[in-house]
């Protein structure tokens, strides 16, 4: 589906033509809500965050990746029905990341569904060794709970195509992101129960990654999806087609009228939609995987810029740009993702925000930054007095403000149960350590698991769950 409304004069004003831009940034923006969403097993983020070279040569396409990237380093063309590795045909696309388009694919041998994820030419191919690590330890088999929420590699090949060499690997595949399923959705919210599975889940899984040595460095929404049911391999291909649609296919076009290179495929592809709105989510089907782990790192080493969209990036990425991310720094954007799993809105809002304004929701929800940072903080006499107090506004939104118009009036709106008092307070308790400014005043994923509401409210829920596998 192409961008309609726009002339080819009024684009070529907008983005000059260029030779291929292949500049990928892994910065991730927050997206404006859409009824158009998409599955995926990686970050459904596009690749034109904080996009350093903004050109395009090609009609942009709506739910699609951007065409210009498809040129040497970049993304490899695919189109339904190719075959891959002997055993793989395509048959839809599930989404696409910053260095990937992500496959639903059919495995001829053991007739069921995959997620083929086809890396760009350039990415780092870090991703599938450190989740082979996580999913096929060299150690005894684990009982942690959490290693059943990550996507185990099931196989891994090459492609040699016109833009260079890719690197792919084969998972299960996935529904939706919970991004997705809110996105999909009039309401944006989950039910109580489901909520609190939810972040069960994540938190498990996270305490998982941490305590194998990890940092996810990238936790958001839109890496955290839901497993697909177990009759969902019994859909042959046209059954899948007559229940979620045929795949739509775009012809691209060049601007300038010019034939397509031999690294361009014809035809855009829009995903496939295996989701539904996030309230009609029941808790049977609650089941998540942590995905995405192109920005995990090893606690051993000393990695300093956080690539994690604004809204959940943590402070001092800003602040101590000259100390590495640790577990901590996983902390504070878990406290971001599951105030947005249990809320309408994220906690921290700002659709691309730039780092002084995450600051000002920070400090207006959470209170001064620490005394360094805060008298560092070139655009603090714009927005507070030197005590705290704003200096544009009357009034400011508190943490319980943005609680009672996140949280608690959306719900009641919508007929909605509520969060009691006390379940309310014991979220609060969770949550305020894990958003500590300074990262080693925050919880642990240990902590976390021991507090009130994890052990009365969310972990009894995703044992329901776990009773019904």
């Amino acid at each position: 589906m192409i961008m309609r409304g726009l002339s080819l004069s009024s684009i070529r004003s907008l983005w000059p033509l260029t030779p291929c831009p292949h500049v990928i940034s892994p910065i991730h923006i927050t997206r404006l809500p859409t009824r158009r969403v998409f599955a995926s097993t990686a970050s459904r983020s596009t690749p034109t965050g904080d996009d350093p070279n903004p050109n395009f040569l090609y009609e942009p396409l709506e739910g699609v990746e951007r065409i210009d990237y498809y040129c040497p380093g970049g993304y490899h063309p695919i189109q339904i029905g190719d075959h891959f590795h002997g055993r793989y045909r395509v048959i839809y696309k599930l989404g696409h990341g910053s260095y990937s388009t992500i496959w639903l694919a059919r495995d001829e041998q053991n007739n069921q569904y995959v997620a083929v994820k086809v890396c760009t030419a350039d990415s780092n191919q870090k991703e599938a060794g450190i989740l082979a690590s996580l999913t096929h330890p060299d150690q005894p088999a684990t009982s942690h709970l959490g290693q059943k929420m990550l996507p185990s590699v099931l196989d891994t090949f090459t492609i040699h195509g016109p833009n260079g060499e890719h690197t792919c690997y084969v998972t299960s595949p996935a529904r939706a992101s919970l991004s997705d399923l809110k996105d999909g959705s009039w309401v944006r919210l989950f039910q109580i129960n489901v909520a609190r599975a939810l972040t069960a889940q994540l938190v498990l899984a996270v305490d998982y990654v941490h305590a194998r040595g990890f940092i996810h460095g990238d936790l958001h929404m839109g890496n955290v999806l839901l497993k697909t049911p177990p009759s969902f391999d019994q859909l042959s291909p046209e059954q899948l087609y007559e229940k979620y649609g045929a795949p739509e296919l775009d012809p691209v076009v060049h601007l300038d009228g010019k034939q397509l290179p031999p690294g361009v495929p014809s035809h855009g592809i829009a995903p496939i939609w295996l989701g539904e709105p996030s309230e009609k989510i029941t808790l049977p089907e609650a089941r998540i995987l942590l995905t995405d782990f192109g920005e995990a790192f090893s606690s051993e080493e000393a990695k300093y810029e956080s690539h994690t969209p604004l809204v959940n990036r943590p402070p001092e990425s800003r602040f101590e740009p000259n100390k590495p991310l640790s577990f901590s720094s996983d902390i504070w954007s878990l406290a971001c993702t599951i105030w947005t799993i249990i809320a309408q809105r994220p906690l921290f809002e700002g659709f691309l925000a730039t780092e002084d304004y995450m600051t000002r929701e920070h400090v207006d929800t959470l209170g001064i930054l620490p005394p360094e940072w805060w008298n560092r903080w070139d655009a603090r006499p714009d927005n507070f007095t030197e005590d705290g107090r704003p200096t544009k506004r009357n009034l400011n939104r508190s943490w319980d403000d943005r609680f009672e118009d996140s949280v608690q009036l959306p719900r009641q709106e919508v007929g909605m149960p509520l969060f009691d008092a006390e379940e309310s307070d014991a979220i609060f308790a969770m949550l305020r350590p894990m958003f500590a400014f300074r990262p080693e005043h925050r919880s642990t994923t240990k902590q976390i698991l021991e507090s009130e509401w994890m052990v009365k409210w969310a972990l009894p829920e995703y044992e329901k769950i776990r009773k019904g596998e």
